[in-house]
């Protein structure tokens, strides 16, 4: 398994670069370590930037623990942070990027979104965003699925990068759409229950036969059939549960709707404090 971890030396960052280490240790794997150096900057300090963080890397590899046995290789690019992050996966071509959350500009997440929420936007690559301190298994894993194909491929790319060793829980959100409707009309309360729980007993099915569809039929994981918006019962249910991962699936977007109403993936980047997978559309 290859693995790209980037670094900006942060410790959010050194969280994700010893959760990428225990993943690779795992897995087997390989860990390619990619600093970006801001090219904003006169050659002469690019000069020296760039021979201080390839230093820097490799005596992080040296010295932190996670990163013992593994083999390690230190990438120094010169560029915008996510553009050079995905300039180096798509020469490496990893199964997984290993990210810490970086710090928030308040204006220009607004406008173009977070290093990490462009670099899912932008590559094909799955991204875990490591919001923790390193675990050797994930114990609590969350995985919403809406029955679209992304959401089938965020689940191979979490079992893939061995993120599934515990039977995850596995979350849906449905609708109701004559709720509204019955309660304005004066419906008995027992009816428009009946209704509600008619509608969640199809979601479930719809589900099961999602899941056999794609080679799951087996796995036999517990499974959440909640009626709500997706952000509404992804929110509330990792509230509740606390999960140590959340997985989920991107949809394809325009730059233009992103920055409009974002999506509920980069609002999960946004707001929880909890591990992510996420996993773009391949």
């Amino acid at each position: 398994m290859r693995i790209v971890a980037a670094t900006d030396f942060s410790t959010r960052s050194n969280r994700a670069l010893r959760q990428a280490g225990l993943l690779a240790k795992g897995a087997g794997g390989e860990l390619d370590i990619v600093h970006v150096v801001d090219d904003d900057r006169p050659p002469q300090m690019l000069d020296m930037e760039t021979r201080q963080a390839e230093h820097i890397l490799t005596e992080q590899i040296q010295v932190i623990a996670e990163l013992g046995g593994i083999r390690c290789r230190p990438v120094v690019v010169v560029g915008d942070p996510f553009d050079g992050i995905l300039r180096s996966a798509a020469a490496i071509k990893p199964e997984l990027i290993v990210m810490g959350q970086h710090r928030r500009q308040l204006l220009r997440d607004i406008l173009v979104g977070t290093t990490i929420e462009r670099v899912v936007r932008g590559g094909p690559f799955p991204v875990l965003m490591v919001n923790n301190e390193a675990q050797h298994r994930y114990e609590r894993v969350l995985v919403a699925v809406d029955m679209s194909e992304t959401s089938a491929q965020a689940i191979l790319a979490a079992r893939r990068a061995r993120l599934l060793e515990v039977r995850p829980t596995l979350l849906h959100a449905f609708h109701a759409p004559a709720k509204g409707k019955m309660m304005i009309g004066d419906a008995k309360p027992s009816a428009i229950a009946e209704y509600v729980a008619k509608k969640r007993h199809q979601a479930r099915s719809a589900l099961t036969a999602f899941l056999a569809a794609h080679g799951l039929q087996n796995v036999q994981w517990p499974m959440l059939v909640e009626e709500g918006s997706a952000s509404e019962v992804i929110a509330r249910t990792v509230r509740e549960m606390r999960p140590d991962l959340l997985v989920v699936g991107t949809r394809g977007r325009s730059k233009l709707l992103n920055v409009l109403i974002g999506s509920v993936t980069e609002e999960c980047l946004r707001s929880f404090d909890v591990d992510i997978l996420a996993v773009p559309p391949q």
